[in-house]
């Protein structure tokens, strides 16, 4: 398994997953989302504004934890996908006679301004994106200073059994190369954000059939890789592939279950204050400038 970084990812094809995928939260999204939101116990902060991006795939009951959480912070849900959008219009965005959308703590769904969000909420995205670094300047770029980006995405451990299997059979690559979260780290600092945190976890899920296992796989995705099988595989193939998995999967449990493995990354990382080079003649933004005033202005400094 290649550990190179994206864009191994074939960017096309991610492109259409991503306007293709089921308008629902696959299981192992909810459950990271739930572990992810723990993590807020870090946060001594609560956010005022908050962004939730792709709740739809990230996790609709996500959602719900995070705004039981903070009641009184609005949220800004983007989706840029019609189809997921109008889900979340309608399973999320405050109707006009709720109570909670005339106390400013209402929900609505819209492209975030820039410089307006005090957190940014992004659950089992990053691996799928054919060019993480753009995104995550995208979410910098959206967050006040001092506001911080919570996300989390599968790691390189993943699904290493099918990986192995497909290696066996002489099938090519089951999947693209997923990202260290050492290497993660590495992006969000060269995106602006500082002080990232990253941590890792395994979680194993088991199967009673290769037919199940392969549901599940489906849910979550596709294979993005470039040198991925070009054609369609039929009847025949698929066959063979779940045969292989019952009589030669390595991992397999004493009950006859079949294992797989998801390395989960979590992360979060800071904007900081906009430093100003000292030069013959610098210049500053306005966004950046205000941004220092009210930063001066709320630390006591003159």
């Amino acid at each position: 398994m290649s550990h190179q970084l994206p864009p191994t990812i074939d960017p096309v094809a991610a492109r259409r997953w991503h306007e293709a995928a089921p308008a629902q939260a696959p299981w192992l999204h909810e459950e990271v989302a739930s572990r992810m939101q723990q993590r807020l116990e870090w946060i001594v902060k609560p956010p005022e504004h908050w962004c939730h991006w792709e709740p739809v795939r990230g996790g609709m009951q996500a959602h719900d934890l995070l705004r039981e959480r903070y009641p009184q912070a609005e949220c800004t849900v983007y989706e840029p996908v019609a189809a997921r959008q109008l889900l979340a219009q309608e399973k999320l965005g405050s109707r006009w006679w709720q109570m909670a959308r005339w106390k400013g703590a209402g929900v609505q769904v819209a492209q975030p301004a820039d410089a307006s969000m005090d957190m940014l909420w992004a659950n089992m995205l990053l691996h799928t994106a054919g060019d993480p670094q753009t995104l995550i300047e995208q979410w910098h770029k959206l967050l006040k200073i001092d506001g911080y980006v919570m996300f989390s995405c599968l790691g390189p451990d993943t699904v290493r059994q099918l990986h192995r299997l497909y290696a066996d059979l002489g099938l090519g690559p089951a999947g693209h190369s997923f990202t260290d979260m050492h290497d993660w780290g590495d992006m969000l600092v060269h995106s602006g954000f500082s002080e990232p945190v990253m941590d890792m976890e395994h979680i194993t899920l088991t199967f009673a059939t290769p037919q199940r296992l392969l549901q599940e796989l489906r849910e979550l995705g596709r294979n993005l890789h470039p040198a991925r099988f070009a054609g369609l595989r039929g009847r025949q193939w698929l066959a063979r592939l779940e045969a292989a998995m019952a009589e030669k999967w390595r991992d397999k449990q004493a009950d006859g279950q079949l294992s797989l493995t998801f390395e989960i990354v979590y992360g979060h990382a800071y904007k900081p204050q906009p430093k100003v080079k000292l030069e013959a003649n610098s210049s500053v933004s306005l966004q950046d400038m205000r941004a220092m005033l009210h930063q001066s202005r709320n630390t006591g400094l003159r």
